[in-house]
């Protein structure tokens, strides 16, 4: 049965994605594997992703590029980044990492375990953040459901009363053409008026 949480693995090199899936085998996810930038953004586009391990030093579209990418679409901005790249420039790569909107930076060769660690802190984010937008979903499916029976059972107690009183006009009329004296017309079509005005959609 496939994981409910995925993370997309950016890397043009496919030895280091296939190292990515072996260190996170051990975690409830599934790793989506790319090798560009455009890829990425196409699989964003398709699905959902509780986290982005993505590498800076790729062709044509670097990790920064499509970082920006990412950050500028409304459906994807909110979905953590971890950059991944080798050692060397690590100050100045780190500071526009963290500048493109990367939640963290690893140098690669990474610690295994801590790269396991943080992607669970993700991971973990990812579920309870999908568990409280399942319970708001029933909480108002159950408000509305609530809203709906108690605006029905408000209509049904007001047409209740407008037959009440429709029957009593028709009882008047009745008496006054079978010409007996009607109990009180005038008062029982006031009584049939308050109840249309009260079930108009103005009311």
């Amino acid at each position: 049965m496939p994981n409910d949480t995925r993370i997309l693995a950016v890397d043009d090199r496919a030895e280091n994605l296939t190292a990515l899936a072996a260190v996170l085998d051990a975690l409830p996810v599934e790793v989506v594997p790319v090798t560009s930038g455009q890829a990425a953004l196409k699989e964003l586009l398709n699905d959902e992703f509780a986290l982005i391990l993505l590498d800076v030093v790729m062709p044509e579209m670097d990790g920064f590029e499509t970082a920006g990418h990412i950050k500028a679409r409304p459906r994807t901005r909110d979905v953590p980044i971890i950059f991944l790249t080798a050692g060397g420039e690590a100050g100045e790569q780190a500071f526009r990492g963290y500048a493109a909107g990367a939640v963290d930076y690893l140098t690669k060769p990474f610690d295994p375990w801590l790269l396991r660690a943080k992607v669970s802190v993700f991971v973990e984010l990812h579920r309870r953040n999908l568990q409280l937008r399942r319970q708001a979903r029933l909480l108002r499916q159950t408000l509305a459901e609530g809203a709906g029976e108690s605006v029905m059972a408000a209509c049904d107690r007001l047409l209740g009363a407008l037959d009440e009183r429709l029957k009593r006009v028709e009882d008047d009329v009745d008496r006054l053409r079978s010409g007996e004296p009607a109990t009180d017309l005038g008062g029982h079509v006031a009584d049939l008026r308050l109840a249309l005005d009260a079930l108009s959609p103005g009311a």
